[in-house]
């Protein structure tokens, strides 16, 4: 979703004069996510100066999805060399400041986000009864042999069930496709 569908009306302004070709994608970020940045800058430079205050990072941030605090936005300062009194930042210097969260969304602590979503029993483990329970929430249709495949196919140690480290390897499998090989023998 992009920042413009979580906050309607808001900052719905044409893209300001600092940001207007601004999507040009960065080292690891697509077109979409350089939108997305570009869209959470201009929510915050109300004024279209080109630049946005360090209370308006951090919200900047927020609409973007991640929680940041103070001494994290101290030491982005730090890392870019920036002098923090200055107290504004650039929309070249937030994409170079959100880059490597964007990047990082899918993090390991991300995903276990979204297991915990499945393990409702708090077991530790991702169940047919659990994958069932889910599906029949978000309205899939799926059938008892398609759900069972799941787990199968997800369940690298044969316990019938799919641990943290199986749901990891799945859930990162569409961004790395040789993690689908388990040695150079395949090929």
């Amino acid at each position: 979703m992009s920042v413009s569908g979580r906050f309607k009306g808001v900052g719905s302004s044409p893209p300001r004069r600092a940001v207007r070709g601004g999507t040009k994608p960065k080292q690891g970020l697509d077109e979409e996510a350089m939108e997305e940045i570009k869209e959470a800058f201009n929510l915050f430079d109300t004024e279209g100066k080109g630049n946005i205050d360090v209370r308006e990072l951090k919200a900047a941030f927020r609409a973007l999805g991640f929680q940041v605090k103070k001494a994290e936005i101290r030491q982005m300062f730090t890392d870019m060399e920036k002098d923090l009194s200055s107290a504004t930042v650039t929309y070249d210097e937030f994409v170079e400041m959100v880059t490597p969260r964007m990047q990082n969304r899918d993090s390991r602590e991300e995903i276990m986000k979204v297991f915990a979503l499945f393990d409702d029993d708090n077991s530790g483990s991702i169940s047919y009864k659990n994958l069932k329970r889910v599906a029949t929430e978000l309205g899939e249709n799926l059938t008892d042999e398609e759900l069972q495949e799941m787990v199968d196919e997800a369940d690298r140690d044969g316990d019938g069930v799919i641990n943290e480290d199986e749901f990891y390897r799945v859930m990162r499998k569409r961004e790395n496709p040789l993690d689908e090989i388990d040695s150079d023998d395949d090929f």
